[in-house]
């Protein structure tokens, strides 16, 4: 069993290492920055955004401090007998991915992934995706034009499995390696990251399990870049968490902006995305 997951490992891991280059092409990596920008200049979505992002920092900065203070020395010096002196430098990185990962379960456990649906929605319906929302909850117009998002028609999505967790967890050593093993770091882990923060997208499109893979499998060098700057978005101490919703709406830019290219378009975000600005919506959203 250990060997078959050893070896499973080992060949995801070489793929990821093969779609570098068409990451990096692919722009993706791009829609988490634009998600940061996004919200900066949108304070509609700061109503929907605050108390999730408060909750969610109270429960990173308890986790990340409880993890310094009992974990950070055993894992320096277990770093010690691979980098010497550097130790202190993948030993908190490690803690970091780690609280990461403790965080994440019970965020996304007691309150993040409604917020994530309901924020993906809203900017979806923002960029203009009306028909492809109210597929998945319900809207309400106003007099004067501006929708309402109601309830969703679907269960808010499990976003962690225990094998994704196995999978994180049976990577963390790598980052006893100075700069390369963190690099493989990411980029076996963005590799799975990515497709869950398309997720709502899928399920707005009424994919089933096979169209969903299909559909991943053909963007893998994409969703690849999309997801290891996103973990590193979400590894930055304390505010990681703020930075996870800012990856939503990113993903939610990147479906809209597949949605107009179609199948086959170009998905990469153009000069004018980066500056899109809360009054040339195509649509006002109150949440």
């Amino acid at each position: 069993m250990a060997q078959t997951l050893i070896n499973s490992a080992r060949e995801e891991l070489t793929e990821a290492l093969s779609l570098t280059q068409d990451a990096v092409l692919s722009g993706a990596w791009a829609y988490p920055v634009l998600g940061i920008t996004y919200l900066a200049s949108h304070a509609s979505l700061y109503k929907a955004v605050g108390p999730v992002v408060t909750k969610a920092l109270l429960t990173s900065a308890g986790i990340t401090i409880g993890m310094f203070v009992f974990t950070y020395l055993p894992q320096v010096a277990l770093c010690a007998i691979v980098t010497g002196p550097l130790a202190f430098i993948p030993a908190a990185i490690m803690v970091l991915a780690e609280s990461y990962v403790l965080a994440s379960v019970v965020s996304k456990t007691f309150f993040l992934s409604e917020a994530q649906d309901k924020i993906f929605d809203a900017v979806l319906l923002q960029q203009g995706n009306a028909q492809l929302v109210e597929g998945g909850r319900e809207t309400q117009s106003s007099s004067s034009g501006i929708k309402k998002l109601g309830k969703s028609l679907y269960k808010p999505l499990n976003r962690f499995s225990p094998e994704s967790i196995l999978r994180y967890v049976a990577s963390l050593p790598l980052n006893a390696i100075p700069v390369v093993g963190t690099a493989l770091f990411l980029l076996y882990n963005g590799r799975k990251l990515g497709p869950t923060f398309h997720g709502r997208y899928f399920q707005l499109k009424g994919f089933n399990s096979s169209q969903s893979q299909e559909f991943v499998a053909k963007r893998k060098a994409a969703y690849t870049a999309f997801g290891g700057i996103a973990l590193v978005l979400s590894l930055i101490p304390i505010a990681g968490f703020a930075f996870s919703l800012t990856s939503t709406i990113g993903a939610a830019l990147w479906a809209s902006k597949l949605e107009k290219a179609g199948s086959g378009g170009d998905s990469r975000p153009t000069e004018v995305e980066w500056e899109l600005q809360e009054d040339r919506d195509q649509v006002k959203v109150e949440l």
